[in-house]
């Protein structure tokens, strides 16, 4: 949403104190009569807090430099209980905010050295904020997974090397052979379109009731431990006022196209608001 911040800091910079951002929201009454100082934030740092600017107001919270170098952040990015730890720190403050009205939430570790630094960047992407927190507004996100039915196996015999006796006794014992190969081989061709037609309607009855949408990246059963066949991944903004007919749309597409399909949300829309 934002041009880079000054994320990371300096490792010359570590005794100082900066400003971490977790979102922007508009400047209203019931903004500036919101208490956030309650709200846990990023671990180590000072009270969660508002720092107004004009008709915007970003939500922040003054961190030690030192735990937010590069150096510190690589080493956190790879040990994973850490990070969703400040995954979930971030989220929480997201969360609190966006309750009580449209919020566009900040990537994680967005940081600045000053609270005038964090003015100017708001005061510099003050038309991008208005039109994100415009779209957003009386909307939720809602995340859909669809799995590929579950279609009998072609069977292990056909993955079977040929018996040498049968193939030379037997006329046309191989040619056998390559023929359920060459079957068993379609047959999972044939699923695999299959499940690719299903995403590809599931995802356009969705779109049909979504203000925006967003294709993401399937996961692998390597990745993910799950050992179903994943073909659709999509993220899709919804009218708060049609919220009760997301799950409706998803349970009757599953029951029509026998696909396993995994419904999450409503989330704060972070998907959505760097589309501007």
């Amino acid at each position: 949403m934002t041009q880079p911040s000054d994320s990371r800091v300096a490792s010359t910079c570590t005794d100082e104190a900066v400003t971490y951002v977790f979102a922007v929201c508009r400047s209203t009454r019931a903004t500036s009569a919101l208490d956030v100082t309650g709200v846990p934030g990023m671990p180590g740092g000072e009270a969660v807090r508002l720092l107004p600017s004009g008709l915007l107001t970003a939500v922040v919270q003054t961190v030690p430099a030192a735990d937010f170098t590069d150096e510190v952040w690589q080493g956190r990015l790879s040990d994973r209980e850490e990070i969703e730890r400040y995954a979930r720190a971030h989220h929480v403050v997201v969360s609190t905010v966006a309750a009580h009205g449209p919020v566009v939430p900040l990537p994680l570790a967005t940081l600045y050295h000053d609270d005038d630094r964090a003015r100017s960047r708001l005061a510099d992407e003050a038309d991008r904020f208005h039109t994100a927190l415009k779209r957003v507004a009386h909307h939720a996100e809602w995340g859909v997974k669809v799995y590929r039915p579950v279609t009998p196996d072609p069977g292990p015999a056909s993955d079977e090397p040929v018996p040498e006796a049968a193939a030379g006794r037997a006329p046309g014992a191989g040619l056998a052979y390559l023929n359920r190969k060459r079957g068993a081989q379609a047959r999972r061709e044939k699923h695999r379109e299959q499940a690719l037609d299903i995403a590809e309607s599931v995802d356009a009855e969705l779109r049909g009731l979504a203000a925006a949408s967003r294709r993401l990246r399937t996961h692998g059963a390597a990745l993910s431990g799950d050992q179903r066949v994943h073909v659709l991944n999509a993220t899709y903004l919804v009218a708060d006022d049609r919220a009760s007919e997301v799950g409706l749309l998803v349970r009757a597409l599953g029951e029509r196209t026998g696909a396993q399909i995994e419904l999450s949300g409503p989330w704060v829309p972070y998907s959505f608001v760097g589309e501007v």
